[in-house]
């Protein structure tokens, strides 16, 4: 197994306000956490407010081994926030800030040799909704080797224009099930089932490998041209946020470190499970804890 692994993750992080607490989060900052705790040298280009909130997102990244020498400071534009509500099933709605300084990274050269000296560059489509971030993101996904999106549609910020040239430049693209079915309706699909609709997609697009996430369902694999299967693993959820991205985060970094398909699906299936088992998107586990939960003895 490769021992120097890098990644790069791309995007927001902010601060997730739920009624009652404050949580640091953010999906490519939740992915980089993850990655992270599993042995991959991860870096995350965003940017912060010149504030408290920012400060402390700094801290948190640093505590965690993530490099934050590509995260600058607006002193226009304050740290993001998001507004979260949970249902009593833990499901969550968000309601996000804009402008926020995330919205405003601005492209430089150490930035493109970042990428392009990286194992994998992760991004998501909701950094795409300000036009300055957005123009940062394309200027540097054509240095990027292999280029992972995160599909996250948080109405109104998207549009479907944008969404295309996203799922065109990727090699990777993780869904949930309902955005696999949105996107795939724009692009014209008139299917009605999961796996025809990840066909659909499948030939619209040059990735190789696309992800759909189900919940407590499990995932679906695309692989290479091979379907792969994980029906979910029963768990009590507490809420689902951040347990999508540590999914993300777990799959790639198995299949960075040469572990095979089915066994990457399996691992990341597990990893969500607890993330959503447990309050808040970053909870720590051992390997021992998410191998003893796959296979209880």
């Amino acid at each position: 197994m490769r021992k120097d692994i890098k990644a790069v993750c791309f995007g927001e992080i902010l601060w997730d306000v739920f009624p009652d607490k404050e949580r640091i989060g953010g999906a490519p900052l939740n992915v980089a956490s993850r990655l992270s705790s599993m042995g991959i040298e991860t870096e995350m280009i965003s940017k912060t407010g010149k504030d408290e909130k920012g400060q402390k997102l700094i801290n948190y990244l640093k505590n965690n081994k993530i490099g934050t020498r590509n995260i600058s400071e607006d002193e226009g534009f304050s740290t993001g926030i998001v507004q979260v509500n949970l249902s009593s099933s833990g499901s969550a709605t968000y309601k996000i800030k804009h402008p926020a300084a995330w919205d405003k990274i601005e492209i430089s050269e150490e930035m493109k040799k970042l990428v392009k000296e990286a194992d994998a560059f992760i991004f998501g489509s909701l950094v795409c909704r300000d036009e300055v971030s957005r123009k940062t993101l394309f200027q540097l996904l054509p240095e990027g080797n292999f280029k992972v999106l995160d599909i996250n549609l948080r109405p109104p910020h998207y549009e479907e224009g944008v969404l295309f040239k996203l799922i065109q430049q990727a090699g990777f693209i993780k869904f949930n099930d309902d955005e696999l079915f949105e996107i795939a309706a724009m692009l014209g699909s008139k299917y009605n089932s999961l796996e025809q609709n990840l066909d659909f997609i499948s030939g619209k697009t040059m990735a190789s490998s696309i992800c759909v996430t189900k919940g407590s369902h499990g995932a679906v694999f695309l692989n290479e041209g091979k379907l792969y299967y994980n029906s979910g693993f029963k768990m009590k959820v507490k809420d689902t946020v951040g347990a999508g991205d540590s999914f993300l985060a777990s799959l790639i970094a198995k299949l960075l470190q040469g572990e095979k398909p089915q066994k990457a699906l399996d691992f990341a299936c597990a990893v969500g499970a607890l993330v959503a088992g447990r309050e808040g998107a970053n909870p720590k586990f051992s390997t021992q804890e998410i191998e003893q939960f796959i296979n209880p003895e």
